[in-house]
């Protein structure tokens, strides 16, 4: 490992960014200085801005990837070097934004039905019973699990931000089933090798698996279990404040983007134009 290398890793991980951040900022930047052949110190801001545009032009980077790899390279300029704010431009415009796929009741329940590892169905159930990321889920540990206050802790979730979900009764039932099986010391899902949590790539395989298997061929990882968690919540009528919290969502502008996959089970006017009372029309 590199001295400047190091000095970055040191940098992120004091101001708290998330493991997959620094792993994508630290790509970033070695893909620069792979691309000049010389150390980011050596290169000037005009070649990183170059570099910024060989990756949209000449490599058919979308918008995302390369504004990840700007937030990366600004991040070593500005923080660990200690330059002058550096403003790189990143080619294009946002793609649309793209609703997830929702899966429906009937999904739902294939997909836990065709799940017979108890180890499997306890992770897709948390998954879909508290909301969490796939990050949240790999890192609960057993007494994380509050069955007197009905209630799961989130340790440390996206933001180094803790949190308590309220605790469903029927994942509860399921999680002491789990236990009762394998019988987990302190993660309560270990990997292989038990002494370490299971990997966010583990959890994604788990839900792969479980979605061929149910003949389910929408889109989407194991993150859809967390859309169809907060959009049923908002279906079934509860606020929008409460689901930011339960979420951790720090702004509730990204909770807000549920309304547009909610449908409102209650009502049976389908239109407003149904609520209109229209004069009976006057027959010649």
């Amino acid at each position: 490992m590199t001295r400047l290398r190091k000095r970055m890793i040191d940098d992120m991980t004091v101001r708290g960014l998330a493991e997959n951040t620094i792993r994508l900022y630290l790509y970033s930047v070695s893909g620069l200085a792979h691309h000049y052949n010389r150390s980011p110190e050596e290169i000037s801001a005009q070649e990183v801005q170059a570099y910024l545009l060989h990756l949209h032009e000449e490599r058919g980077l979308t918008w995302q990837s390369c504004n990840c790899a700007r937030q990366g390279i600004r991040f070593l300029y500005r923080i660990t070097l200690g330059r002058p704010d550096p403003h790189f431009y990143v080619p294009g415009a946002k793609t649309p934004s793209v609703l997830p796929e929702i899966l429906n009741h009937d999904e739902l329940v294939r997909l836990f039905t065709v799940t017979r590892n108890v180890k499997h169905l306890a992770v897709l159930m948390t998954a879909y019973a508290a909301g969490l990321r796939a990050s949240e889920i790999c890192h609960l540990q057993v007494t994380d699990i509050d069955s007197g206050r009905m209630c799961l802790r989130v340790d440390q979730g996206k933001g180094n931000k803790d949190r308590y979900v309220p605790l469903s009764q029927r994942l509860l039932v399921q999680l002491r089933d789990y236990w009762r099986h394998q019988r987990p010391a302190s993660w309560l899902f270990p990997s292989r090798y038990g002494d370490r949590p299971m990997s966010r790539h583990g959890a994604g395989h788990i839900f792969h698996r479980a979605k061929e298997k149910a003949g389910i061929t929408k889109s989407g990882g194991i993150h859809t279990l967390r859309h169809c968690y907060a959009t049923g919540l908002l279906e079934a009528g509860v606020e929008l404040p409460v689901i930011q919290r339960r979420l951790g969502h720090r702004s509730i502008r990204s909770t807000m983007r549920y309304l547009h996959l909610a449908h409102e089970k209650t009502s049976a006017t389908p239109s407003p134009l149904d609520l209109l009372e229209f004069p009976q029309a006057v027959r010649a």
